[in-house]
């Protein structure tokens, strides 16, 4: 390759894909073109739109205590405070103020496994992906 070919090679890698794609119009502009995509990438355009639903769901959920009930906020408070190290005092106000955001966000496997431990105290707990 000639050396104004590797020069023009390591400018463009420099490019944000925000300015590749401004680039392109302006080429297109420029030379009277439309940039299209070859076979290979026709074939290539179902399975992407195969793959977007799976991508699509929530891969973060945010905890919310709804309720709990009146003779279990005790054992509510108990794992309130084992999972998010609130004092006694927060985790009493958090149950009492129910429905409250226990946790902004966590993975799903993390999340599910809040709701059951509190769930199994006696609370109720809906999740809510982000």
């Amino acid at each position: 390759m000639s050396k104004n070919l590797e020069q023009l090679v390591e400018e463009l890698s420099e490019l944000t894909v925000l300015e590749m794609s401004k680039l392109k119009e302006q080429l297109e502009n420029k030379w009277g073109v439309k940039a299209s995509a070859g076979a290979p990438m026709m074939m290539a355009a179902p399975a992407a739109a195969e793959a977007a639903p799976a991508s699509a769901e929530s891969t973060a959920f945010q905890v919310t205590l709804t309720e709990s009930a009146a003779d279990k906020k005790i054992g509510v408070i108990k794992v309130l405070r084992e999972l998010t190290g609130l004092g006694l005092k927060e985790a009493k106000d958090l149950v009492e103020a129910a429905p409250k955001v226990v946790k902004e966000s966590a993975p799903k496997a993390e999340a599910e496994e809040i709701k059951k431990k509190l769930e199994a105290a006696g609370g109720k707990v809906t999740l809510k992906g982000l």
